[in-house]
């Protein structure tokens, strides 16, 4: 009796190929990753109440209660929308999720890299937020600056003043001068220009760990580096302490030096690396052709 179970589990396995065994660990990924997605989360909840739906339809099939299935049955007919609807938040978070991966940012640098002059200002404005910082800390004056990678911002551009003017130390100044119209909202850098003033962030949603001593400010820093790859510089109003925001981590107390080598690293260097794997590409395909 053993030995039949045994040999019709190997026989079993011998008819599994290759593409089998891709097609269940992709479904084993995808599975777990949506079980980590939901997990801690309202979808939780809103997960359960579906597996008890399940129970009632599958009771109600093996009784023969006959319009409680037809009811169950029409509710699932309906419940890719449904669930499209109710899991809305979750499903746009993955998505965003899966929009920052590294294989769409060397991607997106392919296809169009930064040149020597774009870096270059993208370090001049680097500098130029350092100087500000160090300004407003010394006075204690609250500012949010955001600097754009991939994802564009122009959604939360939009919520603002568009400027699309070079940066300097005055100008910033005027704009988080506490009086000043634009200073309660954020600062948008793309491509070392200042492109956007009094713009409104998300604030965060998922990190429940924040120090309840933080304020609003850097609540929209985290919540701003956890929707999108921008890095955010934020000073507090009532501390002066200079803080960055990357992908939902907040690093407090940074000084002008640790501050500028803390955001070429992230903003300069890393898109340095991007540029010569493009070029290298580039050449290889170059090459390829000939």
């Amino acid at each position: 009796m053993i030995g039949e179970w045994i040999n019709s589990v190997l026989a079993v396995f011998r008819t599994i190929q290759l593409n089998d065994v891709i097609d269940i660990l992709a479904v084993t990924f995808i599975v777990f990753n949506l079980f980590k997605l939901i997990r801690e989360t309202r979808a939780e909840q809103l997960l359960k109440g579906v597996v008890m739906l399940l129970a009632v339809y599958l009771v109600s099939i093996i009784f023969g209660l006959t319009m409680m299935t037809g009811l169950m049955r029409l509710l699932f007919e309906f419940s890719v929308l449904i669930i499209a609807i109710v899991f809305q938040p979750e499903i746009r978070k993955a998505l965003e999720r899966l929009g920052k991966t590294g294989m769409w940012k060397y991607f997106n640098i392919i296809k169009s890299g930064k040149t020597d002059e774009e870096i270059e200002a993208i370090n001049r404005a680097i500098v130029v937020v350092a100087d500000a910082s160090v300004v407003f800390s010394s006075s204690k004056t609250g500012a949010l600056i955001v600097f754009e990678r991939d994802v564009k911002l122009s959604d939360i551009a939009d919520t603002g003043t568009v400027l699309n003017s070079d940066p300097s130390v005055a100008l910033l100044g005027n704009i988080f001068f506490n009086k000043a119209p634009l200073h309660d909202g954020a600062t948008i850098i793309r491509g070392g220009k200042i492109y956007a003033s009094g713009c409104i962030l998300p604030l965060t949603s998922k990190n429940k760990d924040v120090d309840s001593s933080l304020g609003t400010r850097h609540r929209a820093a985290i919540g701003m580096s956890e929707v999108s790859d921008a890095i955010v510089v934020v000073v507090s109003e009532e501390t002066g302490s200079v803080s960055v925001a990357n992908n939902g981590n907040l690093t407090q107390d940074f000084d002008r030096e640790t501050l500028v080598s803390h955001l070429q690293g992230l903003l300069v260097d890393d898109t340095k690396v991007y540029v010569k794997k493009a070029i290298r590409q580039k050449r290889k395909e170059n090459k390829d052709e000939k």
